[in-house]
């Protein structure tokens, strides 16, 4: 494991900072300042970690996915090879965390991605951080045997945000969805990815 440094130590802290006023109080919420007060740091002290606003977005972005790429554990998935009901049942695993235990940093994701859809030099960094993900998930499917693993990555995500944000953001945030629902349209979805 890397040894923290004082300053990386720091710049994890206004990260997780930033993520933090992001989910409570959106895009405007978030300022230098605001984070000096949230952290405890003395003022002026995220600017010196992070200079600019473009700098402070792409620092919460970079800890964005180190913290979601925990909560995901792609790593700790099921041997795809075990068939679909064991991809689908870690990757429920995976979405149903974020929809309850991680609801804040789901929130601060959708924060940070239409910020993006505003920012070009930010979508470049946003798009390049999920790119591991994408990449990841891809092998699964691959693994899985999936005929056209770049279109159904498209079609998982596609679903798995969809969902995410109807119950954390939209008009289902107040029905979150079980574990075994979560796991039961993930099987639906990829039993339909592997054809008849």
């Amino acid at each position: 494991m890397p040894v923290r440094t004082p300053s990386a130590a720091r710049a994890d802290l206004v990260a997780d900072t930033a993520l933090a006023l992001l989910a409570e109080r959106g895009m405007r919420g978030l300022t230098h300042r605001a984070v000096d007060e949230a952290a405890g740091l003395p003022q002026g002290a995220t600017s010196n970690v992070a200079r600019t606003r473009q700098a402070l977005l792409e620092l919460a972005v970079r800890r964005l996915a180190e913290r979601e790429a925990r909560v995901l554990a792609l790593e700790e998935m099921p041997d795809p090879r075990g068939g679909l009901d064991a991809l689908a049942d870690g990757l429920a695993l995976a979405t149903h965390r974020s929809l309850t235990r991680h609801r804040a940093l789901t929130l601060a994701r959708y924060e940070l991605a239409l910020e993006a859809t505003r920012r070009p030099e930010l979508r470049a960094y946003f798009d390049a951080t999920g790119r591991r993900f994408r990449d990841q998930l891809g092998a699964l499917l691959t693994a899985a045997g999936s005929p056209a693993p770049g279109r159904h990555v498209l079609s998982l995500v596609a679903w798995a945000d969809g969902l995410l944000f109807s119950c954390v953001a939209g008009s289902f945030s107040n029905e979150v969805p079980s574990l075994e629902e979560v796991r039961a349209g993930l099987r639906e979805l990829l039993a339909g990815m592997s054809g008849p």
